[in-house]
Parts: C-alpha cells; sequence; structure tokens
C-alpha cells in the first residue's frame, strides 16, 4: 500500500492546487519536477464493422484532416488534452485536425462510441481499448508522467516512490 495508508487521493478540477498531477506524454513545456511512472501507447481505433483497415502514417493523417472517406465519423479530444497533444505531434506533424471531426469529453466517451456506433474513428490510449473496438495503427508509446509543483516531500515523495516500483 503506498503511503502507508495516510494518504487522502481526491481528484479536483484546478490543477493548480493538486500535488500531483498526472499526464500522458511529454507536455511541451515543463517547469516542475516529472516522474515517469509509466509508459502508455496510443493508439487510432475503429468500430469493429468499420471499413477502415490498417493504417499507415499519411493515410491516418489524411483522414483526421479531413480528405479520407467523408462517411467516417472522425472523433478526437479537444486540443489542449493530453492524448490529443500527442496525437497532433506524431500524427498531424503541425497540420491540422479536421474542424467537423467530433469531440470527445474523455477516454471513456471515445471508447463507448467507438465500440457502439459504427464507421467511427478515434483515439485512445492502449489501457481504453476494449470490446469489440479495432486497433488499426499504433501512433506511438510514451511515458505516463506524475508531475509536481515542487521537489516532493513526505507523503507525496512515498506516493511517488510507490507509483514508480
Amino acid at each position: 500500500m503506498c503511503a502507508g495508508g495516510s494518504a487522502v487521493i481526491s481528484r479536483v478540477d484546478d490543477l493548480s492546487v493538486a500535488n500531483i498531477v498526472l499526464r500522458i506524454g511529454e507536455p511541451s513545456f515543463l517547469d516542475s519536477p516529472a516522474f515517469q511512472i509509466d509508459t502508455e501507447e496510443i493508439l487510432i481505433v475503429t468500430h469493429r464493422q468499420s471499413s477502415i483497415q490498417n493504417l499507415e502514417l499519411e493515410t491516418a493523417r489524411l483522414l483526421f484532416a479531413g480528405r479520407g472517406d467523408p462517411s467516417v465519423q472522425v472523433w478526437v479530444y479537444a486540443s489542449e488534452e493530453d492524448v490529443q497533444e500527442v496525437f497532433d505531434r506524431v500524427v498531424m506533424a503541425g497540420g491540422r485536425v479536421s474542424p467537423s471531426a467530433w469531440l470527445a469529453v474523455n477516454p471513456q466517451h471515445m471508447s463507448d462510441t467507438l465500440v457502439n456506433e459504427p464507421n467511427t474513428v478515434g483515439i485512445l490510449p492502449r489501457r481504453w481499448k476494449v470490446g469489440d473496438a479495432r486497433e488499426v495503427f499504433s501512433v506511438t508509446t510514451v511515458p505516463v508522467l506524475a508531475i509536481t509543483q515542487s521537489e516532493p516531500q513526505g507523503v507525496v515523495q512515498e506516493i511517488l516512490a510507490c507509483l514508480q516500483k
């Protein structure tokens, strides 16, 4: 058990008050301590009955830019979401996602959509790929970071040590 059972973990909306922020992938700018606690693979996933088969990087880029099959619903996250930042950097490489792309509010929403809606394609961390969703492209593998506002001490340091095991 991490921190000897003395820690209280709660989710906050204001990240500025969080002792530890978890993030998939490296931010473009980092000015506080960060500790790698795992890795995560980012995937492009489709509904099991989608006409989309295995993609290559350029085909994926065209599809998400809105220049692929118009009958396919493309799903992404808000541009400031960590998974979307990784996708934009690796797949879009400076290009823009189509303005007609649908917006998922979180990985659970994306996963539910890709499993339940035919002819959809979207982005998921591997750990969120469930059910009959089908992987069609592995974008990349990135670190999962625990970011703190200052050098961790006390219970925060204990939690980070435990997460790194």
